[in-house]
């Protein structure tokens, strides 16, 4: 499955793409903001290929005219605090050579359009790691709510005890924010 926006291919992950996941994960600025190690070679990317990233509902955000790799985005069942069974959680990264061109808000309302639209959600939620302000105005522009924040949560990919900030979206929510078609 790929999903399409103006600018945008989302498609699933592909061992071809680890030499450029190589080159955006190797920045210390990037990973672990998202919650990830910084990658240490084109093999480490490619095995995080083959083991994480696709996995179902992953994507590689690609750019629409020149294929180039910007970042991954993807949809799974929440793990959120207060989140009922079948609700789904939102995660994206962009490499920071794209960073501040709207990449993300534009791959996210790609996947909530997916999620309310085709998959049925009623609720979306997203969060971030404190201090990652990038990720919570990404949250902002695509309309999701602050719900909570679990503090200590011990986050095994980093074996790090984080703070994460819980923002929420409706079904309802999202269909205001929805332009009217002309």
């Amino acid at each position: 499955m790929e999903l399409q926006t103006p600018r945008l291919l989302l498609r699933p992950w592909e061992e071809s793409d680890a030499e450029a996941l190589y080159e955006l994960a190797k920045d210390p600025d990037v990973g672990p903001a998202a919650g990830w190690n910084v990658h240490k070679d084109v093999e480490e990317s490619r095995e995080i290929i083959r083991t994480i990233l696709s996995a179902p509902g992953t994507f590689a955000i690609l750019g629409r005219r020149d294929g180039q790799l910007r970042g991954s985005c993807g949809f799974f069942p929440t793990r959120a605090q207060g989140a009922e069974a079948g609700e789904l959680e939102i995660g994206y990264w962009v490499g920071k050579p794209f960073w501040g061109r709207g990449i993300a808000p534009e791959a996210v309302e790609a996947l909530l359009a997916h999620c309310f639209t085709e998959l049925g959600a009623e609720r979306v939620w997203c969060a971030y790691f404190d201090g990652n302000e990038k990720s919570r105005r990404c949250q902002e522009k695509c309309g999701f709510l602050f719900h909570h924040t679990e503090r200590d949560v011990h986050w095994a990919v980093t074996d790090e005890i984080k703070t994460e900030h819980y923002s929420v979206l409706t079904r309802a929510e999202w269909l205001a924010r929805q332009k009217p078609e002309d």
